[in-house]
C-alpha cells in the first residue's frame, strides 16, 4: 500500500481539495510552490500511462476546476501540470501556479509550510470551485 493509498483511506491526514469516485486530490506538504497539489486515482498504479483507458481519459476532466480554482486563488500566470512520478509509485499530476518555467522545476528546494500555513492554502483554493 502506497503512501497515497494511505492518505486516501484515512490512515493518513491530508489537506484535501476535491475527491469524487476515481480520484483524490490534495496539497502536496512539501510544494514547490504555495498551491501545489497533487491529483491521484484512487487505484494504485505505479506508471502513469499504464491507467485503465478510462482513468486516463477522465483525470484531466477532474483536474479541470481545480487548475482553475488555483489560478484564481493564486497571482499566477497559468496552473502548469507536471508528471513525473519518481518519489512514489502510485501514478499522480502535479498541479502548480506557475509564472515561470522555472516555477514546476523538482530540482529547486521544496517549501516548508507550517500546517496553518497549508490549511490556509487548502480553504483558498477550495473556496473557488
Amino acid at each position: 500500500m502506497t503512501i497515497f493509498s494511505k492518505i486516501i483511506a484515512g490512515e493518513i491526514p491530508s489537506y484535501k481539495i476535491l475527491e469524487n469516485e476515481k480520484f483524490f486530490s490534495f496539497l502536496d506538504i512539501f510544494p514547490l510552490v504555495e498551491g501545489h497539489v497533487l491529483v491521484i486515482p484512487k487505484t494504485e498504479t505505479d506508471k502513469f500511462f499504464d491507467l485503465p483507458d478510462d482513468y486516463l481519459s477522465e483525470i484531466l476532466l477532474f483536474a479541470k476546476p481545480i487548475a482553475h480554482a488555483i489560478e484564481k486563488a493564486f497571482d499566477c500566470n497559468r496552473c502548469g501540470i507536471s508528471v513525473i512520478g519518481l518519489e512514489v509509485p502510485h501514478a499522480h499530476l502535479h498541479l502548480t501556479p506557475i509564472n515561470s518555467a522555472g516555477d514546476i522545476s523538482f530540482t529547486k528546494p521544496k517549501l516548508k509550510l507550517s500546517a496553518e500555513q497549508l490549511k490556509s492554502v487548502q480553504e483558498k483554493i477550495v473556496a473557488h470551485l
